[in-house]
């Protein structure tokens, strides 16, 4: 048996197949780019204040927040990204992301130049990742999604948490 999804789509579909999914994400800017978060992996979303610096790290992990008794790493995807000098305003943003990660749930902090909206993208809007070979480094990334022609960067969360940098961050003891 054939049913319309709803009266706005001419797409028919067959029942008992999977309906297509759409999930929402953050979208946000480092640089030029438009990059999207799953709305679900965020925290919270902060304006940027300054953290605790860890020695010995690297220049991307900006170090630590104290976020209600937790030791949240924080990192500057604008420097991890490779882009320059970035910017310290009232613009610059804080977005706090969660992810359970080995039956533990994990928080961890990222700078970005802006917050931006809340898109939708179902499946049939997100793209593969094009393979770029060894020198550009797309770790973090698990999709492009093709959103009213404008092309979004998906940002793997669970990527990112399992990452050493973010996995083994420090505790604040109580």
């Amino acid at each position: 048996m054939l049913k319309r999804p709803n009266k706005m789509s001419e797409e028919i579909v067959n029942e008992g197949q999977p309906e297509l999914k759409a999930d929402q994400y953050l979208t946000y800017s480092i640089g030029k780019e438009e990059y999207g978060v799953k709305i679900l992996s965020v925290r919270e979303i902060r304006g940027w204040e300054s953290v605790a610096r860890v020695p010995n790290t690297p220049a991307y992990i900006k170090g630590v927040l104290n976020l209600r008794g937790t030791a949240v790493p924080v990192v500057d995807m604008r420097v991890r990204m490779d882009i320059t000098d970035p910017v310290y305003d009232s613009t610059t943003v804080l977005i706090v992301l969660r992810a359970e990660i080995d039956g533990a749930e994990r928080i961890a902090g990222i700078v970005v130049d802006s917050v931006s909206d809340v898109m939708n993208a179902g499946n049939q809007d997100v793209r593969r990742t094009p393979e770029f070979g060894e020198s550009v480094d797309t770790e973090f990334i698990t999709g492009l999604a093709d959103v009213d022609g404008k092309m979004v960067m998906l940002f793997d969360v669970d990527n990112f948490m399992r990452h050493s940098d973010i996995y083994n961050a420090p505790k604040f003891n109580d």
